[in-house]
């Protein structure tokens, strides 16, 4: 499960990374180490898909999240600078109702020219080990869990799979978007993307799909997942390897988060916990 460290961007407290240009970067949070890999459409040097990590100030809560904007250009980097203020206002939060409305209504208000966008958010607190993830219309999220040594949909994990996913932002004022807590133990592995990767086509026009991308992720793992690093490179080749010498489409993201073990699994076994969770539904083992 573990990677070497060197070359890794390691995100301090009260720190925020990402944007919409090309990327290719490991990240290190606390407890939990990432990939991403950001091509924006016609090797641009940036493009609608939007990714952001930050952590709070105590170094607590890691959040990620990726936006598919409908638009290119000055119009999804306006969305990327509201996703961004957004994000670091609410850097400190666990509960992340409040984070979501702010960020449809400021969509709404900031993106010129641009009609909507699919978004997922995911909050990190290393004192428990518990992921919290919402879906504003975007893709389903992929999960290797360590235990099984098997690719799924994260959804099928939770109770609430039907409610998962809600409207896009910046649709309809006052939107409420649904939050979800899944227990994320060490070696646990999660695959965020956005749809050039599941639209993406082969040299005879035939399309990868959901089904698709499940097929390439679990046909390059067998049992333990080594690390997102390693795994994401592989997975991007067998993804160029589909399309062939076939046009990019659109602009293609990739977002790979592992659980380390360390500290949080300490916290946890002496009963520390994370507090003000607010609505989110939490996942029974």
């Amino acid at each position: 499960m573990s990677e070497s460290l060197e070359g890794v961007g390691r995100l301090a407290c009260f720190e925020l990374w990402g944007g919409n240009s090309k990327a290719v970067q490991a990240v290190e949070l606390p407890g939990l180490l990432g990939w991403i890999w950001c091509a924006p459409f016609g090797h641009g040097d940036s493009g609608g898909d939007v990714h952001y990590l930050s952590v709070c100030s105590k170094g607590q809560v890691s959040r990620i999240a990726l936006a598919d904007v409908a638009g290119h250009g000055e119009p999804a980097s306006s969305v990327a600078q509201s996703l961004r203020r957004v994000l670091q206002h609410h850097t400190d939060n666990w509960d992340q109702s409040a984070l979501m409305r702010e960020l449809n209504e400021a969509f709404k208000q900031d993106a010129k020219g641009v009609q909507f966008a699919t978004a997922v958010v995911l909050g990190f607190y290393l004192g428990t080990g518990e992921l919290l993830f919402t879906n504003a219309g975007h893709l389903p999220l992929l999960w290797h869990h360590a235990g099984s040594g098997v690719w799924d949909w994260l959804e099928d994990h939770t109770p609430y799979a039907k409610d998962a996913a809600a409207l896009p932002l910046g649709l309809i004022t006052g939107t409420t978007y649904a939050q979800t807590i899944v227990d994320f133990s060490p070696g646990d592995t999660l695959l965020l993307y956005t749809d050039g990767i599941t639209e993406s086509r082969n040299e005879v026009g035939a399309e990868l799909g959901h089904e698709g991308l499940l097929g390439l992720v679990r046909s390059l793992t067998a049992g333990p997942l080594e690390g997102p690093v390693a795994f994401g490179h592989a997975l991007v080749a067998r993804l160029k390897e589909f399309q062939g010498s076939g046009p990019q489409r659109d602009d293609e993201t990739l977002i790979l988060l592992q659980r380390q073990p360390g500290i949080g699994q300490l916290r946890a076994s002496q009963g520390g916990g994370r507090r003000n969770t607010g609505p989110a539904r939490r996942k029974p083992r």
